[in-house]
């Protein structure tokens, strides 16, 4: 109980909990193919958007309020309505954070993106260990355990693909960049360091998390660097009945991981 409190969650009833862990209806294999399909197309415009941001020499980055960044803001904003888009089973999210360090320098932002083996050194308590799989200039294969707590604690193991790049050789080569990560394996951990911990099957998972795509976009200008990140993700939906419980969890996981993630970059680079 003390615990809950120190979440925030100390109105919230124990005996939902345990409504939550033994619900049939929590535990979903796989998302729909239809909520798959209306993922991937999502993420096409995503994509179709951020690389026509890429190629403006004006508009590199989202617009937001730079003067804001400037005073040591950070600015979230929530590009899906609610919890999520609606899908049929599963919720789409999609969220954007934008942060400013003075000084900073695009080329230290690439060399702390790349070093997956520091991840866990500037990325705790979330991410539990990093490490590459295969490294191809500016394409690696990645993978990471993370643990997510939200009254509920979930580990995750999850694999990227993960592209480096920068916009055509030019005036401004060298102080833009954007990198483009997209999960291609992602797995519940039951019992997670312990003799007992095992990955759960595609029966057994509750569908926290089964897909999530992250892309980074930086500027160096006004005496400093633009870090953004937009992050677009599917969950299971809600149970019916559960909303109350589920609601809150299922809307904040995805804004606060990907806050506390700009929040740790930033930091690494003020550092």
């Amino acid at each position: 109980m003390n615990e809950l409190k120190q979440n925030g969650w100390g109105s919230w009833p124990a005996a939902g909990l345990l409504l939550l862990l033994a619900a049939p209806a929590w535990v979903a294999a796989q998302p729909t193919p239809e909520a798959t399909a209306a993922f991937n197309s999502y993420v096409e415009r995503v994509e179709g958007r951020l690389d026509a941001q890429h190629r403006s020499g004006d508009s590199f980055l989202a617009p937001v309020d730079w003067a804001r960044l400037r005073q040591g803001e950070l600015i979230i904003e929530q590009l899906t309505a609610g919890a999520g888009t609606e899908l049929p089973g599963a919720l789409l999210h999609d969220w954007r954070g934008t942060a400013f360090i003075a000084g900073g320098k695009a080329a230290d932002f690439e060399r702390l993106m790349k070093d997956f083996n520091a991840y866990p050194k500037v990325y705790p308590p979330q991410v539990l260990t990093a490490k590459v799989l295969e490294h191809d200039g500016d394409h690696f294969q990645a993978t990471m355990r993370v643990r997510q707590k939200h009254v509920l604690t979930v580990v995750m193991d999850t694999t990227y693909d993960i592209t480096f790049g920068r916009p055509d050789p030019g005036s401004f080569a060298a102080q833009r960049g954007y990198s483009t990560s997209r999960s291609t394996q992602i797995a519940e951990i039951d019992s997670p360091e312990t003799p007992h911990e095992r990955a759960l099957g595609p029966g057994e998972e509750h569908g926290f998390l089964w897909r999530m795509n992250t892309y980074w976009s930086y500027e160096e200008r006004d005496g400093g660097l633009y870090i953004q990140i937009e992050s677009v993700s599917l969950s299971r939906s809600i149970p019916t009945g559960l909303g109350w419980l589920i609601g809150p969890f299922v809307e904040s996981v995805p804004r606060d991981s990907l806050e506390f993630t700009l929040r740790a970059t930033r930091d690494a680079l003020r550092r």
